[in-house]
């Protein structure tokens, strides 16, 4: 961080009170102090951000002093022999109750503290500072306020420093209502953790502390809620301009060259439209992208713009950001009834050498600079060696040499969420079947990860110059080689292609690479596929570990299809928020699964799910279950110092569990006219859109709503241990279920399978703390009553 001598810093405000850059304002920002003059005895000094509510009942709180005319932090202390404040918090679902409890052991938060630390950009400090200065009984303390400067000034200037890049945005936006209310709080039980008001995050409302584990850092969201000023449909229609969306790009045309070190420089260009309120000018627009680009240099309409670009960590954890932002700052405000034209230099590593030539494109989603999250069409330019190969996102408009150079430019037909590529010594095939157009590129050689290391050889010397040459190569014929499963990889893609276009209606995008990625994971871009080079291998082949029955089928017969899913689920249709990515991952997954179906019957299917009953019932280092670290609508929240497996886990696993039951519970007919109504009808959905679209194609059930089904399966956890027991006479069977291993509020309904004779029928019939008695009339005894364990996420040992 740069430090301005003080005359140098004066010199940088103009007369007004304003920095005469984003730069001077950002170095004010770094070096905020605190003013002993400004430092009062408090009594009783109450304030509430809607749900967090704070009482300051005795102690002392000092100002900063002011930068760009408005008092951005505070400081509160207790004194050394008395005095006390109080935080109350109350989340307002048993969800982010359960929660707040597994991190602090109480549903809602009344926790003592003697110190405290606020940020605000929302005006509270000016308002503060006004209440104090005119009530008579709130008394200045300069001489407290003195060692209160020496102690506290480098933690609060240490606190706003990682909150940097928003603290300057909302400054020079000068937008309070959609201004920052950040506290970091010395409980007496709960040690040190942050509270945090943001009218413009999805959820407004957050508390959470910072936790290391095997030498990450992780933020430990505690509970993150909507507020309740934003719960009623009519709030959140009006809030929506504070929430981050006032900012679209469109018409994306990206111009790079990737150098012979791998480095890339690149030009983007966009047309940036405003939305929302169109009276007001736009002073300031902030974009992310990828930590390992550098801006070199940024232009609006043609004219230069201050590049504000500076690290602010504390935000990007607690915001779970794999981006950084940056703001760009035009000399005049601009018009947002008009577009712009951007332009920004940017230049970095994206792209790195996993050995052998088999290269690994990092930063895959935020190698170009972004702004808000709405579909655009792009327009992509590469310059790179023309011994290698370029797949991305689009329709291929040119392929040329230039030299010892090779560009290649390819443009969507259609707008789409984001754009990727991929690099590598590609070989290829192209395959046009039923209206799609299928690139496969495989690597001609394995990264040095998964190249088998040579054995030493134990041979004398005289005998191995005796041999030929060619049987000194001949050990190379075993290197595991991509190329053979190219002709079986691109039979895969077209069978996925043509089993979901059947299920789900076609894809606008056409046009689909499959290229390989080092690493055990895939990932599907539109119109482009990340696909583990071992899912280039034959399954014998891969290291030893990986040849398992449960790992062969997720690399052989899952993951492609997968992320060949992710064309519909994730890039035709879209999740609102953070909370419904469970709902893409697990209809891609799902998907994935519905194929595996197809092609090697029902007994493929359940073996998947029971390897995932297990894995969820697996135990963390606490001792609970992968599946009760939280609700799947937690999304990456689930990622914590408690269990950092759990998301993957619960995310895809869980989720696959949720949409199968769902599945049972609708019937196939139903089940596939409900998501072909999502493709054809929802470019976007919610969870609770989801249960009440779902709703209507359930049959007539005790749960018309499926309410207790969400409820339980998707905003709660457990899995039940399930015992029937029943008896038949006088025509009817009778029985009870009776459930533990889960909370006593869980209820569900499972699902019976009764057969008599050549008959069989499906009860789904309901548990809940106390066993649960049923009665069926039969006309005659029944040759099997049992549980479909099958069919529902539960155990019955």
């Amino acid at each position: 961080m740069r430090v301005l001598p003080a005359l140098l810093l004066l010199a940088a405000i103009t007369p007004c009170g304003f920095a005469a850059s984003a730069a001077d304002l950002g170095d004010q920002v770094e070096h905020i102090s605190l003013d002993a003059n400004e430092c009062y005895r408090v009594l009783d000094l109450n304030f509430a951000k809607e749900e967090v509510k704070i009482y300051l009942a005795s102690g002392y709180l000092i100002f900063a002093k002011p930068i760009a005319g408005a008092h951005l932090g505070a400081i509160f202390v207790t004194s050394a022999e008395a005095g006390d404040a109080d935080l109350l918090l109350m989340p307002p679902t048993r969800s982010e109750r359960s929660s707040l409890a597994k991190f602090t052991n109480s549903p809602t938060m009344d926790e003592h503290f003697k110190a405290a630390a606020f940020i605000f950009t929302d005006g509270t400090g000016d308002q503060l500072l006004a209440q104090l200065q005119s009530n008579p009984a709130a008394k200045k303390s300069p001489d407290m306020g003195g060692l209160i400067v020496e102690r506290w000034t480098s933690v609060l200037a240490n606190l706003v420093a990682s909150f940097e890049t928003r603290v300057v945005y909302d400054v020079l936006s000068d937008r309070r209502d959609s201004g920052l209310f950040y506290m970091a709080v010395s409980g007496n039980k709960l040690d040190n953790f942050d509270v945090v008001y943001d009218p413009t995050a999805p959820d407004q409302i957050l508390a959470g502390k910072l936790a290391d584990r095997d030498n990450r850092t992780y933020f430990d969201t505690w509970t993150s809620f909507q507020a309740r000023s934003f719960r009623t449909a009519a709030a959140i229609e009006k809030a929506a301009p504070l929430r981050g969306v006032r900012y679209t790009l469109d018409d994306v045309r990206i111009e790079s060259t990737i150098a012979l070190d791998l480095t890339m420089l690149a030009v983007t260009r966009a047309t940036l439209r405003f939305q929302g309120d169109k009276t007001r000018p736009e002073s300031v627009v902030p974009f992310s992208l990828s930590p390992t680009m550098q801006i070199s240099s940024a232009s609006i309409d043609g004219h230069p713009v201050e590049i504000f670009d500076r690290e602010s960590m504390r935000s990007d954890l607690i915001s779970n950001r794999e981006d950084r932002q940056f703001l760009l700052i035009p000399e005049s405000p601009l018009d947002p009834s008009v577009p712009h034209e951007v332009e920004i230099h940017h230049a970095g590593a994206v792209i790195r050498n996993a050995g052998n030539d088999v290269y690994y494109v990092g930063s895959r989603g935020t190698w170009y600079p972004r702004s808000g999250g709405d579909l655009a069409t792009y327009d992509l330019t590469f310059r790179y060696p023309k011994t290698l190969t370029i797949a991305a996102t689009g329709k291929l408009l040119e392929d040329r040499t230039d030299g010892d150079w090779r560009v290649t430019r390819l443009k969507t037909d259609t707008p789409v969420r984001f754009a990727g590529f991929n690099l590598g010594n590609f070989q290829s095939v192209v395959v046009e079947r039923n209206g799609y157009t299928i690139n496969l590129y495989a690597n001609r050689r394995l990264e040095s990860a998964l190249a088998p290391k040579p054995a030493p050889l134990n041979i004398p010397q005289d005998e191995l110059r005796s041999r030929h040459p060619a049987d000194a190569l001949a050990s190379q014929a075993d290197q595991p080689d991509p190329a053979p499963r190219m002709e079986s990889l691109t039979r895969d893609v077209i069978d996925t292609l043509n089993f979901m276009t059947e299920e789900f209606g076609p894809t606008p995008i056409r046009n689909l690479a499959i290229t390989p990625i080092p690493g055990g994971f895939g990932q599907g871009f539109p119109g482009l596929v990340y696909l583990s080079t071992l899912a280039y291998l034959d399954p014998a082949q891969r290291p030893s570990r990986l040849r398992e029955r449960s790992e062969a089928t997720f690399f052989s017969d899952l993951l492609e299809a997968h992320e060949v899913a992710h064309q519909w689920w994730g890039n035709m249709v879209v999740p609102v928020s953070y909370h419904d990515d469970w709902l893409i991952e697990s209809l891609a997954n799902y998907s994935a699964l519905l194929l595996l179906e197809r092609k090697k019957g029902s007994k493929a299917l359940d073996t998947v799910l029971d390897d995932y009953r297990s894995h969820l019932l697996s135990k963390t280092a606490s001792g609970g279950s992968l599946e009760s670290a939280g609700p799947i609508v937690w999304g990456y929240r689930l990622e914590s110092s408690l269990a950092p497996d759990a998301w993957r886990t619960v995310t895809y696993e869980k989720g696959t569990w949720i949409i199968h039951m769902l599945r049972r519970r609708l019937g196939d007919e139903k089940f596939l006219s409900l998501l072909r109504d999502i493709c054809s009808h929802y470019p976007s959905i919610g969870t609770d859109q989801f249960r009440e679209l779902a709703s209507h194609y359930a049959p007539a059930t005790p749960d018309p709503g499926l309410k207790i089904f969400f409820d339980n399966w998707v905003y709660g956890t457990g899995i039940p241990a399930v015992k029937l027991s029943y008896s038949w006479r006088a025509m009817q069977l009778s029985g009870t279920l009776t459930q533990r291993d889960v909370d006593t509020s869980f209820a569900a309904f499972v699902p019976v399978l009764v057969e008599t004779g050549s008959k069989s029928n499906v009860y789904w019939l309901p548990t809940g703390a106390d066993p649960a008695s049923f009665s069926i009339p039969l006309k005659s005894p029944p040759t099997k009553v049992t549980l479909l364990a099958a069919d529902c996420l539960m155990t019955t040992k």
